[in-house]
């Protein structure tokens, strides 16, 4: 499958935009930039992005499509008389990836500039702490942006209390291999199989005014998508997620989510049972139309679905999940197979759905 340039543009924008959780304006400036066939956008106090589609009128079933605008990210705690910077985390990280990993600290100007995580070297570590670094927690972390003083941090380097860090990953896609590199694919590239997903049903003659969320604050505990939903009300719901792939460290017999495998639905995780009328609906609709599709049950992770799901009067609920290798750390894993593959399911079963059926959830 050759890659389509303006959608591998998109996907590397939105993944290079920095947008820890809470601080989403640079990702939905790209989303803004990139919605021109969009009926109308608004914004509310969270920082969610709801995208109208054309012809929107109020008086059809709401069919909801969220993904969130979020990555794993830091926060600046405070700066050390030395000129190192301690942190905390905004998400859930892989602890034993961050030490020497390169970062993007925001200063009070608004520029992102480079530090790297620090861990005491190893050369100047007694035996108890080189035991000791196994467990890796933040409180054993600094971030060191080249600084020599409290004093020059804040003076010369802008730096201040409560600014946002990302890691400084860039995209790079391999085009004779179909591989995406990068940061904050959960869910970036959720963010654009929505995206896109909206774009080619644009002027479709549907029974559902379809509203697109870009929620917030995902990675810290859903806490746009609480306020989104209370909005948008859907009679139903797909929601879009950048899922753990499981193909390089399980047993054969276990995966459930590989690059290149299609998207995957997961029937349950820790915050949710998709709803399981849907879910086969689903399954079956891309069995007969021959689109690729793989299936999981996990116990762990969460996701917006279980928010949608429970809210108001509840709403039937699954979640399609392009295959990421290696989400919340400094450097993803993807295919532009499986997004491309991702928006297609999407469209199809977007198309396949009617009131009646809905009724039937």
């Amino acid at each position: 499958m050759k890659a389509d340039s303006r959608q591998l543009d998109l996907i590397r924008k939105l993944a290079d935009a920095p947008g820890a959780s809470g601080f989403e304006d640079e990702v939905l400036k790209v989303v803004r930039e990139n919605c021109g066939w969009a009926g109308r956008i608004e914004e509310d106090a969270m920082r969610n992005l709801f995208i109208y589609r054309r012809g929107h009128d109020g008086n059809k079933p709401v069919l909801m499509l969220d993904a969130h605008s979020d990555e794993c990210g830091f926060i600046v705690h405070s700066i050390k008389p030395n000129g190192c910077l301690r942190f905390m985390s905004l998400g859930s990280w892989s602890m034993a990836g961050l030490p020497s990993s390169k970062v993007l600290v925001r200063n009070a100007l608004g520029e992102y500039l480079p530090g790297v995580i620090a861990l005491k070297p190893v050369h100047f570590m007694s035996q108890a702490e080189k035991d000791a670094s196994a467990g890796i927690d933040l409180s054993s972390l600094v971030i060191d942006i080249g600084a020599t003083s409290d004093k020059e941090a804040r003076e010369k380097f802008h730096i201040r209390m409560g600014e946002p860090i990302v890691p400084a990953t860039t995209f790079e896609y391999d085009e004779e291999r179909d591989l995406m590199f990068g940061k904050g694919f959960d869910c970036r590239v959720g963010v654009a199989a929505l995206l896109e997903t909206m774009r080619r049903i644009d002027g479709l003659d549907l029974p559902f005014d379809v509203v697109g969320t870009l929620s917030t604050q995902e990675e810290l505990g859903e806490r746009g998508c609480k306020v989104a939903v209370n909005r948008v009300k859907p009679d139903i719901a797909i929601a879009f997620e950048g899922c753990p792939a499981d193909d390089t460290f399980n047993e054969p017999y276990a995966v459930q989510t590989s690059l290149k495998g299609g998207p995957m639905l997961r029937h349950m995780d820790r915050s949710i049972v998709c709803s399981p009328r849907f879910q086969r609906f689903a399954l079956d609709m891309a069995a007969e139309k021959g689109l690729p599709i793989q299936e999981a049950v996990r116990d762990g992770g969460g996701n917006n679905g279980a928010i949608i799901q429970t809210a108001l009067a509840g709403a039937p609920v699954i979640v399609a999940g392009v295959p990421v290798r290696y989400i919340h750390s400094m450097n993803c894993i993807s295919s532009y197979y499986d997004y491309e593959s991702t928006v297609q399911f999407a469209v199809e079963l977007v198309k396949s759905l009617t009131p009646e059926i809905v009724a039937g959830f």
